[in-house]
């Protein structure tokens, strides 16, 4: 069994590489860094099976559509990504197997609405794509985000036990990981009192638009092919 978490740096985006039994999976993989993902994957003997994304990022072009060309795999996106260009779909409740390593799906809307978690009890992974970021969580002001729903999609990642750790989709101040019970006592985020105080603080941020935003999300939907 292997899990690898890689960094691009432009858009400060963690990659993660599962594998079990010559089967792997990526989740949140850069355009960029095809190339040398698919030459990993080589080097280690390793057959993509999967290639996902936990919603449809602003910031970067994913490498799905590229790494389905080099690999065969298959590209899965979430069913409410509107991305016709997967080879499939995860909902709520699904198991993706990737040897002996079983990935539950969870739908955790509110940065997005097809933002979706990936949990792996029996190692105690959490990857939470820009659900939940260690410190922080994903702004919930484009793409049908939704504060009140992020919240709630929040307070369910906090009811696994309180040891998971949890790989965020981006960080931008060098951490790398994190457990639920850390960032429930120490994220800013996760301090306040109610759903209502939640969206308050989030419609306060008042962050600017993603540099990449126009041209990511239309490539993205068209798993990294730009129109």
């Amino acid at each position: 069994m292997l899990m690898r978490q890689f960094f691009e740096r432009e858009s400060s985006t963690y990659t993660y590489l599962l594998a079990d039994q010559g089967e792997a999976i990526l989740i949140d993989p850069v355009l960029d860094m095809a190339p040398m993902l698919a030459g990993l994957l080589e080097q280690l003997g390793l057959a993509l099976k999967y290639a996902v994304d936990t919603h449809v990022h602003a910031d970067h072009v994913t490498a799905l559509g590229r790494l389905r060309e080099q690999t065969g795999c298959k590209t899965l996106m979430g069913s409410q990504s509107q991305a016709a260009c997967a080879s499939g779909f995860f909902s709520e409740g699904d198991t993706l197997a990737v040897g002996n390593l079983s990935l539950e799906v969870l739908y955790t809307p509110g940065h997005t609405d097809d933002s979706h978690c990936f949990y792996v009890p029996s190692q105690g992974w959490l990857f939470t794509g820009d659900t939940l970021l260690i410190r922080g969580t994903g702004r919930t002001d484009f793409q049908n985000g939704d504060a009140a729903t992020q919240y709630q999609s929040l307070q369910r990642l906090l009811a696994l036990p309180p040891e998971t750790l949890v790989y965020p989709g981006h960080d931008y101040k060098g951490f790398t990981c994190s457990t639920l019970a850390e960032e429930q006592r120490f994220n800013p985020r996760l301090q306040v009192q109610d759903v209502a105080a939640y969206v308050e603080l989030m419609a306060n941020l008042k962050l600017p638009n993603p540099k990449m935003m126009d041209v990511a999300v239309p490539a993205n939907r068209a798993c990294g092919k730009a129109g």
